[in-house]
């Protein structure tokens, strides 16, 4: 519950099960009145808290229905706490803290680690690659060597459905350009605790701002592989990350509307939303995306493609898409495991998170480790004469 915008919490009941290990034996009971509890400072309410009276219950174990009179009382006591700090007692204690600082210096660390092996592996492989292939251009005593070096020829060849990977490509740019935006609004001290609904609102209005950025990042990609159908790939990326989002709102809303939740958007807010995707993300869609044609970018390959794509050699299972993509998740996830717990405690549970500069700190690394692991399969992939690497490489990083 809110009061003058700030969340308060409690319990509504109990049960009573000393000693039954079944609980059809447990009792149940419902507080009928809660007491309010309102510091305030001046004309300005500062903290609120709830209490129940345990001496007023009523016994709900039955199945039949029951007639409960509730009542509430209101205490009032003033405060010298100013109104700038009244938040303080949301914010996370020491103790978590330091926790979560714990966290961020763990991950901090595994990244160093990670990357000095990466370095470490990836320097020593390439030098004996290039060692070796030096000396085979040299002697001329083999017809051809395996490794990354014999598909040169294939690894730059097109993506397959490459409208749908540069609109992905195009709502990835847009994903990470809102999440940056989302992160310095945040860190500046733009989301309080009780401003309900101001990131909702900062991510419609953010997301409509940038819908440019993600026409023109696909458009241009798109051009640059030589699409010709560029309204198309522009209808798909305005589609390929709002269409999924419509569909599951309108399921949501409707089930809130069903069950005449308070959450469920009144039909007001959702026209408002409506217009802001029509005339203000599609118009700065289009313009990008004809910017993005219009860019006259070339895709520069350092060598020739040849015409028939090389046969991919079979592969072991830990080699393919699936593996590859739980390896890929596994170094990551442990370094931000710790943050999810906070954000997860924050959306299902009663705590409130704010500490934003140590979630972007965690952002930042979780960046880095992604593109040095999804960097580091990729070149194992390319070595096992694997030249499909595009997909791969956009799922390995998502």
């Amino acid at each position: 519950m809110y009061f003058d915008d700030l969340p308060f919490w409690g319990f509504f009941g109990k049960v009573y099960n000393v000693g039954k290990a079944d609980p059809s034996d447990c009792k149940y009971y419902l507080y009928k009145h809660p007491v309010f509890q309102i510091f305030y400072n001046k004309d300005r309410v500062i903290e609120i808290n709830v209490r129940k009276d345990t001496r007023a219950v009523v016994d709900v174990t039955g199945d039949e229905p029951v007639d409960v009179d509730f009542m509430y009382t209101v205490k009032w006591k003033e405060i010298d706490v100013p109104f700038e700090k009244r938040l303080d007692k949301y914010k996370s204690s020491s103790s978590l803290r330091q926790i979560q600082w714990f966290s961020t210096l763990n991950s901090c660390v595994t990244l160093l680690l990670l990357t000095a092996f990466l370095a470490t592996i990836l320097m020593r492989i390439l030098k004996n690659d290039f060692i070796k292939y030096a000396h085979d251009e040299e002697s001329a005593d083999q017809e051809e060597e395996p490794g990354w070096k014999s598909i040169h020829g294939d690894v730059f060849r097109y993506p397959k459905h490459k409208s749908l990977f540069a609109a992905a490509l195009g709502c990835g740019t847009q994903l990470f350009t809102i999440t940056i935006f989302i992160f310095i609004l945040a860190v500046v001290g733009v989301f309080y605790p009780y401003n309900r609904g101001t990131l909702l609102t900062a991510l419609v209005v953010i997301y409509a701002l940038t819908s440019g950025i993600a026409g023109y990042a696909a458009a241009s990609f798109y051009c640059q592989l030589e699409g010709t159908n560029w309204v198309g790939n522009l209808l798909l990326t305005g589609s390929l990350l709002c269409g999924p989002l419509f569909v599951t709102f309108c399921f949501l809303n409707t089930v809130a509307v069903a069950y005449k939740v308070t959450a469920a958007l009144p039909f007001g807010t959702i026209v408002v939303i409506f217009l802001i995707w029509a005339l203000v993300s599609s118009p700065f869609l289009v313009l990008g995306g004809i910017a993005g044609k219009d860019s006259k970018a070339e895709f520069q390959a350092p060598c020739r493609t040849t015409k028939c794509p090389r046969d991919i050699p079979p592969l072991p299972w830990y080699r393919k898409t699936l593996p590859q993509i739980a390896m890929a998740g596994l170094l990551p996830f442990s370094a931000i495991y710790i943050e999810i717990y906070y954000l997860f405690a924050s959306v299902w549970g009663h705590r409130i998170y704010t500490t934003y500069v140590i979630l972007f700190i965690v952002f930042i690394i979780l960046l880095i480790i992604t593109a040095f692991i999804t960097m580091a399969l990729t070149y194992f992939q390319l070595a096992a004469e694997d030249h499909g690497w595009w997909w791969r490489y956009v799922v390995l990083g998502s």
